[in-house]
């Protein structure tokens, strides 16, 4: 069998989500759940990348358990390359418990301390990883862990030696947000990054301005940053380049069954049109499409996200 390179590199935490099967139910009531889904961040990042045909790759931590076996499963079963996932018997694979409420807020009890969910160490080289045209890197993963955020900007700063795009999606956590410092790896992050993907709150947060006209303004003033993808929920996207604001684009509709990883589907759709030679507009309507199919399933990664699904989404809605 030919390995193909990876194309699209992410590190960060993977965990089983195990969930409320209904809104409202708040976590410390007795009742049932629903799981376990594989999930964290980055690997339906990672999956929503490799569904939709580029070549990809995952530095993450797994524990020798069944629900390790239930994360690499799929992640193998979507194309991911999962050689840089250590299996470890150090301890259990992390665990994210979810609740959900009608406005669409959502509140995490979060087991990833001392877990192999924050265990990687940034990779001595990239043999096997040269080929990468993006790297992503997201916030809630450098919140995870103080030491393992530290093996993701080092790992961050290997890729960008190497001349591969660095793209950052801040996805500020507030249950993971314990330690300050851990926002100055978001910052650094932030200088260092060429595709910006925040929310609007995120992006004034990290700039320190009041409006999104200023905040925008101020994040072009980091020397590396290429394009800024505003993502704004149910009003859609906005995508900015160093002369200005590009394109907008909508949300398509659905059904929404279960908002979590919508985000991230997005950022992963977008970087894969921009990867297979696609422009920002087809990029963007492949993000929304990818987003939207997404929060049409219950569970993390259980959207039916395909090249054919994102193509039928695209030209059945159009803008």
């Amino acid at each position: 069998m030919v390995i193909r390179m990876p194309e699209i590199m992410a590190m960060g935490e993977l965990l089983c989500e195990i969930m409320r099967p209904k809104e409202g139910m708040e976590l410390y009531e007795t009742g049932d759940f629903k799981g376990p889904f594989p999930s964290g961040a980055p690997g339906i990042f990672i999956s929503t990348a490799a569904r939709l045909g580029c070549s990809c790759g995952i530095i993450a931590g797994v524990g020798e358990d069944d629900f390790g076996k239930n994360i690499l499963d799929r992640l193998e079963k979507d194309g991911v390359d999962c050689r840089w996932v250590i299996k470890s018997g150090k301890g259990s694979t992390g665990v994210a418990f979810v609740t959900y409420y009608a406005d669409g807020e959502r509140k995490f009890i979060f087991h990833m301390a001392d877990t192999p969910a924050v265990e990687p160490k940034a990779p001595k080289n990239l043999e096997g990883m040269e080929d990468a045209k993006y790297f992503h890197v997201m916030g809630c993963s450098l919140m995870a862990s103080m030491e393992f955020g530290k093996e993701i900007l080092k790992t961050m700063h290997l890729f960008r030696q190497n001349g591969t795009k660095i793209s950052f999606d801040p996805n500020v956590r507030l249950e993971l947000l314990r330690d300050p410092k851990a926002f100055d790896m978001v910052q650094e992050v932030f200088h260092n990054c060429n595709l910006f993907m925040p929310g609007v709150q995120e992006l004034k947060m990290l700039t320190g301005k009041d409006t999104v006209g200023e905040a925008v303004e101020a994040a072009f003033q980091k020397r590396e940053l290429e394009l800024l993808i505003l993502k704004n929920g149910s009003r859609g996207s906005q995508v900015y380049t160093r002369k200005g604001l590009e394109l907008e684009m909508g949300v398509y509709p659905v059904k929404q069954l279960d908002a979590t990883g919508a985000g991230d589907s997005f950022d992963a759709a977008f970087i894969c049109g921009l990867a297979q030679g696609k422009g920002l507009e087809e990029a963007a309507k492949m993000g929304a499409a990818a987003g939207a199919l997404n929060a049409a399933a219950f569970g993390p990664m259980e959207g039916r996200i395909s090249p054919e699904t994102i193509n039928n989404m695209i030209h059945n809605n159009v803008k």
